[in-house]
């Protein structure tokens, strides 16, 4: 039987001779060559058409349109892909497991807080942990994400994952990664947080000393006095510094870093007050001489801060 002619991406074959086959030119077997390559690329036959047809086609623009459903394709199947491996780590016994673990993914992503809260508190053995790092680093509402945090606590695996989000590039991530890890239970937590006293971010630095330092990790105090001086949560850092200040030997460590840091050059007298009122929560000699020395200071809402809290250690 003649084989019949092809349709779309232009005019039809010549008409078959008295043999009964049609004759193809070479200017028709190159014509199919380039539809059969567009048609790889993923061009409809009405595409091909019109890229082989118009003269004034100029391919630029469906190259891109192939490019965003490409990629549009690929995130999909990558998605399904991650979603797969999640279930599958779960080692479900049965579909019924399966789909109890698609259910919970689902409500991970879903726009209402109330079902991503309620998917943060299943049970741990249905919440695949990598489903719950993505998800804690990606969370905003408060409520949910404390939620999330808690639910990690109670997982194995996770102080891994966090510790990346320590690296991204968005700044609300890293910090959703380290109050995260600051509420990980275990010496791998600690350790990260340890390592992230250095990092380039303040926030980062200032999360991981404040957890620290509620642990009685002295390492923390260099940065728990940054924090004082740059006026970033330092009220806490200064709670923090006088739970570390619980023997003579730690107190006059700190009542010395606090005081060198107020005699700093270009401490201005913003952090030089609070440095002050930091001074406070030290018990020992060490910091009551240096509220004595700044008794005459000449920036008087220090000289006065100082008199003040001598006076509230019965030293003034």
């Amino acid at each position: 039987m003649p084989p019949r002619g092809g349709g779309g991406g232009g005019a039809p074959p010549p008409p078959p001779p008295g043999s009964g086959y049609r004759e193809y030119s070479g200017e028709d077997v190159r014509r199919i060559f380039h539809i059969e390559s567009l048609r790889a690329v993923g061009l409809s036959l009405r595409e091909i058409g019109r890229a082989l047809d118009d003269p004034g086609f100029t391919p630029a623009d469906l190259v891109d349109d192939l490019i965003r459903r490409t990629r549009e394709r690929i995130a999909a199947e990558t998605e399904l892909l991650i979603r797969l491996d999640r279930v599958h780590a779960t080692d479900p016994a049965g579909w019924e497991d399966v789909l109890q673990v698609l259910a919970v993914l689902r409500a991970l992503g879903s726009p209402s807080a109330g079902a991503r809260q309620r998917a943060a508190l299943a049970p741990v053995d249905e919440v695949p942990v990598e489903a719950l790092v993505e998800a804690a680093l990606d969370e905003s509402d408060p409520v949910v994400a404390g939620a999330l945090r808690w639910a990690l606590a109670r997982s194995d695996g996770s102080a891994a994952l966090l510790a990346e989000g320590l690296g991204s590039a968005v700044p609300e991530v890293r910090e959703r990664a380290v109050r995260s890890l600051a509420e990980l239970p275990g010496d791998e937590a600690v350790a990260l947080l340890r390592d992230a006293l250095a990092h380039p971010d303040a926030v980062v630095r200032g999360r991981a000393a404040l957890a620290l330092g509620a642990l009685g990790e002295a390492a923390a105090t260099p940065v728990l006095v940054d924090m004082i001086v740059a006026g970033r949560n330092d009220t806490d850092a200064a709670d923090v510094l006088s739970v570390l200040a619980g023997d003579d030997a730690a107190a006059d460590r700190i009542a010395s870093l606090l005081a060198g840091r107020i005699g700093e050059e270009g401490t201005g007298p913003p952090a030089r007050g609070r440095l002050t009122q930091a001074l406070a929560g030290i018990p020992g000699p060490k910091a009551s001489r240096a509220l004595a020395d700044l008794v005459g200071d000449a920036d008087r809402a220090v000289a006065v801060t100082a008199t003040y809290l001598l006076r509230l250690r019965g030293d003034g």
